[in-house]
């Protein structure tokens, strides 16, 4: 069983309360990029838009992969997770797992098939905190961290994570699981 973790880091994600209203950060899932004095960045690994990344990044028109809501900021934006360490100007978030890197790089793995469809994830804006602004929603109970795998980031159906991970924390969080998107219509 998952336990809660008590202290944001790199590597880790936020699991969003089931009250909250916001349009990005309903029932979402957010892996945490970097952490530190300076503020917190990660994205939204569970909302896939209808738009396709064909559709979004010149050159990448042979690629029909999903793009995901990364988040509130910069959404005229494209960022990218993938688990190749061979990529050049990526960092890692945790082991196997890296941000960014160079797309020319990327394209080029992708048509040489080198690189595999499911070793990325695309999204557009990502979800920003300044400093000490996490913190202060962790005390307002607004979301709940926790630890995950490189697997559960990059293999699972999006749809069904944020629910999955509440499940996998124990029966004070199961209960979240079932609450509805919009307790309005319950």
């Amino acid at each position: 069983m998952e336990k809660p973790r008590t202290k944001p880091m790199q590597g880790s994600i936020l699991i969003s309360e089931p009250s909250l209203r916001d349009f990005y950060f309903r029932q979402s899932v957010i892996l945490l990029a970097e952490h530190n004095e300076e503020g917190t960045f990660g994205v939204i690994v569970n909302k896939p838009i209808e738009a396709r990344l064909k559709d979004i990044i010149k050159g990448f028109s042979d690629y029909n992969l999903p793009v995901y809501l990364g988040g509130p900021v910069k959404t005229d934006s494209v960022f990218f997770i993938h688990t190749r360490e061979d990529v050049d100007q990526s960092f890692p978030i945790m082991q196997g797992l890296y941000w960014g890197g160079d797309l020319d790089a990327i394209r080029e793995m992708l048509k040489s098939k080198v690189m595999s469809q499911k070793e990325i994830r695309f999204f557009l804006g990502y979800s920003g905190w300044s400093p000490n602004q996490l913190a202060r929603e962790l005390k307002e109970k607004s979301w709940v961290l926790s630890q995950t795998t490189v697997a559960e980031i990059i293999n699972n159906r999006p749809e069904t994570l944020w629910s999955n991970y509440l499940k996998n924390m124990g029966k004070d969080y199961a209960i979240w699981a079932n609450f509805p998107p919009d307790p309005a219509f319950n």
